[in-house]
């Protein structure tokens, strides 16, 4: 009986993670850890850095094989299975519709010119694209690399699944990791190309917008971007159509789902796989620590470009653009554009810039997902 009690207690420990952990799962397990302290203690992006983190531990727990495929019959593992939102593209596509739930898009309708900020913050996308590319990326990876920039989630881990699905967990972490360091990133950038001047303008109150064009507004979007573009209609259609739950008035209840039931679910279920797909023998590469280093460059461009445009447009106006809204150009709503307002109020106290610069940060979204469809067209196959 002691003999076999030895040999039970020897067959579990042969058996067990802890014999069979490398050096490597137990470094992805540590990272996981430092996301998770930042998502808790730091509150950065903690909707989605939480689940992202732990999705990250799972993964490299070793013989859990939680993300083990279906194959020869074998039953695949729970995240496997969890997983196929993102890879087939519904879980972005709901959070989508989520998101145009919650958006107003009052201040761009207010101000159309708003969507050439969009557009002009969507720069470091091409930027890192090209670099990405001279750094020996494929075009399929340098573009879902260079998504990054947009600073829209969603949208980066929907073109990855579509162009470098092996590279989603790297793409993911950074995008999520820089949106939330936007409050650290953009204000050096913002007081470096504008002037105390610049900073100071006060913007004129914007006009009120009608129901009529509210309810118009996501139908002639979403007409006009898939017609140009078919590839984006998963993405734009879904926003637009949670936008007109929101804007009708007449589905208070799917609105609701929409914005609060449906986009946490689908949260928890798309942080949870992306992290797992972040397994210590792909993470921990060179490749990984180029990405980072290109996410931050793409952001960083993208908002040189919102700015640049920004300072563009006060000259035209006769300086009645503040051009810092133009930074709020990246599609990271609302972050983007309470930063345009903390940065204004500190060169103006009485500034007030936050529904202005909100015009160009709902437009980023449109410009982000008009890119990838772009992108995906482009490099799709």
């Amino acid at each position: 009986m002691e003999f076999s009690f030895i040999e039970t207690l020897e067959n579990i420990w042969v058996t067990s993670g802890f014999a069979n952990i490398t050096w490597q799962q137990l470094l992805m397990i540590a990272i996981s850890g430092i996301l998770i302290y930042l998502a808790i203690v730091k509150g950065f992006e903690p909707l989605l850095l939480l689940p992202i983190a732990f999705g990250m531990l799972l993964t490299n727990l070793p013989l859990a094989e939680l993300m083990l495929e279906e194959a020869d019959g074998k039953t695949g593992g729970l995240l496997y299975y969890l997983y196929l939102g993102v890879k087939k593209g519904i879980y972005p596509s709901l959070i989508f519709l989520g998101i145009g739930a919650m958006t107003d898009f009052g201040p761009l309708i207010a101000r159309p010119s708003s969507l050439f900020l969009g557009a002009a913050a969507q720069l470091g996308i091409y930027v890192a694209f090209l670099i990405a590319t001279a750094l020996g990326f494929t075009p399929q990876e340098a573009a879902s690399i260079g998504i990054i920039g947009g600073a829209d989630g969603p949208t980066a881990i929907y073109l990855t699944t579509k162009l470098a699905p092996h590279l989603l967990g790297a793409i993911a972490i950074a995008a999520y990791s820089y949106m939330a360091l936007i409050p650290m990133i953009q204000p050096p950038i913002m007081r470096l190309l504008t002037t105390k001047k610049e900073r100071e303008t006060k913007m004129e109150q914007l006009r009120e917008v009608s129901k009529l064009e509210k309810i118009m507004f996501p139908i002639v979007v979403t007409i006009l971007c898939v017609l140009l573009l078919p590839s984006v209609a998963p993405l734009i259609g879904m926003l637009m159509l949670g936008n007109l739950f929101r804007e009708s008035g007449v589905v208070e209840r799917l609105s609701q789902t929409a914005q609060n039931a449906l986009i946490n679910i689908v949260t928890i279920f798309l942080g949870v796989t992306v992290g797992a797909t972040a397994k210590a023998e792909q993470f921990l590469s060179p490749a990984t620590l180029k990405i980072i280093g290109l996410g931050l460059l793409a952001f960083c461009f993208s908002t040189v470009g919102g700015v640049l445009f920004g300072k563009l447009m006060y000259w035209i106006t006769g300086g009645k653009v503040n051009p810092l809204i133009g930074s709020a150009g990246v599609s990271a709503v609302p972050m983007a554009a309470r930063v345009s307002q903390v940065e204004g109020q500190k060169a103006n106290p009485s500034n007030f810039l936050l529904m202005h610069a909100m015009g160009p940060n709902v437009a980023g979204v449109i410009g982000s997902a008009v890119a990838a469809g772009f992108l995906l067209a482009m490099f799709g196959g």
